[in-house]
C-alpha cells in the first residue's frame, strides 16, 4: 500500500472520529438544555435583571408588588412593534416572544401616573425615569396612566433601557409563568 493511500485512509478515519465526537457533544449539550428547560431553568441575557441562570418557580397565589416574575408579553400592537425594533426576542410564549423578567410594581385597582417617572398609588417608583427615545433615537410611546385593570400587573425594571410597563402599560397577570429566582447570576 502506498503512502498516499495510507494517508488518505488515515485522514478519513480521523474525520469520522471527529464527526462522532462533535455529534455526541452536540447531543449532550442539547440534552442538558432540554433537562434544564423542563426543570424550569432559564438563562437571562438581558440587562433588565442580573445576567445568568434563573429558575421559574410556580406561583400558587396572585402576584403581589415586589414579585420578580417571568411573564409572557401579550400579542398586542405595542409588542409587535417592540419585536420589530429589537426590544423583544422570539420565544415560546403564546404570542411568539421570549418571556420577560420584570418586577411587579403595581396590581389591579391601583392608580398609575406616568410623567417624568412613574407613580403608583401615589408612591414614586424608584429608577422609573421615562425615556423619550430609544438607543437609536427613535421616539418611544409611553403609557399615559390609568387604573390598572383587575387581572393585570404593571411590571418594571430598574435598568434605564428596560422595555417595561412605562411604555406598554399593564399586561395580563395570566401571562406570568412563575416567580424568577436567581440561581447563578452576575450583575456587571
Amino acid at each position: 500500500m502506498s503512502d498516499l493511500v495510507r494517508n488518505q485512509t488515515g485522514i478519513r478515519s480521523h474525520r469520522k472520529t471527529a464527526a462522532v465526537i462533535v455529534l455526541t457533544a452536540g447531543i449532550g449539550v442539547l440534552s442538558l438544555f432540554a433537562l434544564g428547560w423542563v426543570g424550569g431553568f432559564r438563562v437571562n441575557l438581558t440587562p433588565s435583571e442580573p445576567l445568568g441562570l434563573w429558575r421559574v418557580v410556580p406561583l400558587d397565589r396572585a402576584a403581589v408588588v415586589g414579585d420578580v416574575v417571568f411573564i409572557c408579553p401579550p400579542g398586542t400592537a405595542a409588542m409587535r412593534e417592540a419585536r420589530d425594533r429589537g426590544y423583544l426576542r422570539s420565544g415560546l410564549c403564546p404570542a411568539g416572544y421570549a418571556p420577560l423578567i420584570k418586577t411587579v410594581v403595581g396590581v389591579g385597582g391601583q392608580d398609575v401616573e406616568v410623567g417624568v417617572g412613574v407613580r403608583i398609588a401615589g408612591q414614586f417608583v424608584p429608577q422609573s425615569r421615562v425615556s423619550l427615545v430609544d438607543g437609536k433615537d427613535r421616539p418611544l410611546a409611553r403609557f399615559g396612566g390609568d387604573v390598572i385593570p383587575e387581572g393585570d400587573v404593571f411590571v418594571h425594571s430598574e435598568f434605564i433601557g428596560s422595555f417595561d410597563s412605562r411604555y406598554f402599560g399593564p399586561i395580563p397577570a395570566s401571562g406570568i409563568l412563575g416567580l424568577a429566582l436567581e440561581v447563578w447570576t452576575y450583575a456587571p
